[in-house]
Parts: C-alpha cells; structure tokens; sequence
C-alpha cells in the first residue's frame, strides 16, 4: 500500500451547509462524460477526488458547485489515461489550483509529450498496487483502451467499494473480478452496435471503436452488470454514452432488461451526461 504526502483539502466536502454524512459514507456525482469530457467526483466525510478532468478547470469548479462542493475541497485528481477528454483541466489545475496529480507511468510519459504538461509534479502510483489519498483506498486495474496503460478504479472507504470503468474496448476476467461487490459502478456504455454500423462515420473509426481496445457497446455494458451484480450493488451510472451512435433511452432500456432478467431488479440505473452533472449517489 503506498501512502502518500498529506494532499491540499479544504474541509468537510458539501460545503458545510447540509447535514455531516456517516463516517463510512461514499458520494459519488459524475461531473462529465462523453467524447467532450470526463470528470468523476468520489467523496467520503473528509476526503474528495476527482476521477479525471476532462473539462476547463473553469468548468469543473462550476460543476463542482452544482453538486455542493468546492473546488478547495478536492484533494487529488485521479487520471486513468492521457487522451484529452480525460486530461483537458490537469494543467490548470496544477499549477493555479495546487491539486495533486496522481497517474501511472505509462500515461505520464504519454501527456510528457505535450510542452505543456512536461514539467506537471506527479504522484505516480502503479497499477494493480491500491495507494491512499485521505481517508479512500484507491486500487487502479488495468483495462483494454487504445491508450499508454489505461485503468480503471476502484475506491474503498471502511467497507463502502465503488468502480468507475469509462473507458474499455471488452470486458476481462480482471474488470469482473475487481468490479464485483460494489455497491455503485460508474460503466462504459459508449453505443449501440447497429447504430454506431450505421453511423456516417469512417471504417477506421467504426473498426477502431469496436476492437478490443475500443469502447464497449450498451449489449457489453449490460452484460457485464448482470454477471457481477449482486445483493451488494446499489447503483450504476452509464457513461461515455456517444451523441451520435447511442440513444439515451437504448442505453437505460438494455441494462435494464439485463438486470431485470438476471434477477436485479433491486439495482438502480441512472446516465450521466456530456452537459450537467448527473444525480448524486451517497451509500449512506
């Protein structure tokens, strides 16, 4: 378990105007997510974090806002690779902000790449090793993407676990294995097969996005979520949802049906979205 230096935080996450949540309480709200941008925030009492930022820094304080925080509050952004709608907020958040950076090394060399995020002070943790920011366990796991070492996470916090997987071209023994027991999961459901087939989009593209190291189609999403869900699992969020190759009543209608017929009807399915934050998620 590697523990690092104390990180930048402000005081309890909410804004201090609601009522303080049970000490092994986690939130989750997903800021962004699409193609223009990602941004999860995870928080328990004392503790926030952001799982990429993949919008203005400007923007993220505002979203921020719309879900009862501020952003002297976060204590570290989480990446789980280098492509832009997953890293666009990182430099300004830095260097005005003062936010910790945590990556691996592969999506450390990747954004080096860039003048402009070279000089960037990282924490870097190694994939498959959990390693602690405040109060939260965060374990990084490897995932299929088109990417320098792409990963998924999973944050604990007493016995409360949580997933968010945004970005996978198939589904690994690894990703079920570690996504299982969680109470809330934050999953890729990028498109619909026969949509994205009919898509006035390049073969390349089409190719690109079905491979293995691709995204994952509403029917991989939802099968997954019926052969990991459980007693334990509270609530999902379908994320990364294309504007062009999904619908948002497609999405929700095939994991519904999945869980429906796997036995899970108890789990709650909700979307996150490119332009306002989603609901809030909070165990407690």
């Amino acid at each position: 378990m590697i523990n690092f230096p104390p990180s930048p935080g402000g005081p309890t996450p909410g804004g201090g105007g609601g009522p303080r949540k049970e000490s092994m309480a986690l939130r989750i709200c997903v800021l962004a997510s699409g193609s223009s941008g990602n941004c999860t925030l995870v928080s328990s009492a004392d503790t926030a974090i952001l799982i990429d930022a993949g919008l203005s820094s400007r923007e993220i304080e505002r979203r921020l806002g719309l879900a009862g925080f501020q952003l002297r509050q976060i204590h570290a952004v989480c990446l789980s690779h280098e492509h832009g709608d997953h890293t666009a907020g990182i430099g300004v958040l830095h260097r005005r902000h003062g936010l910790p950076l945590y990556a691996n090394g592969g999506t450390i060399e990747a954004l080096a790449r860039d003048p402009k995020l070279h000089s960037l002070g990282w924490r870097v943790f190694q994939t498959g090793s959990p390693f602690l920011v405040g109060g939260l366990q965060i374990e990084p796991f490897s995932v299929p993407h088109d990417a320098f070492e792409p990963v998924g996470f999973i944050i604990r916090h007493g016995d409360v676990r949580v997933g968010i997987v945004t970005d996978m071209g198939m589904v690994t023994h690894l990703i079920r294995e570690r996504l299982r027991l969680c109470r809330a999961i934050v999953i890729e459901s990028n498109h619909d097969e026969q949509l994205l087939q009919d898509a006035r989009r390049p073969w390349q593209l089409k190719q690109r996005i079905l491979g293995r190291q691709g995204h994952l189609s509403n029917d991989g999403a939802a099968d997954l979520l019926a052969a990991i869900a459980g007693p334990t699992l509270q609530q999902v969020f379908l994320a990364h949802l294309s504007e062009d190759c999904n619908r948002k009543d497609l999405a929700l209608k095939t994991a519904r049906q999945r869980l429906d017929g796997a036995g899970q009807a108890h789990v709650r399915v909700s979307l996150s979205h490119p332009d306002q934050i989603s609901e809030v998620w909070d165990s407690g």
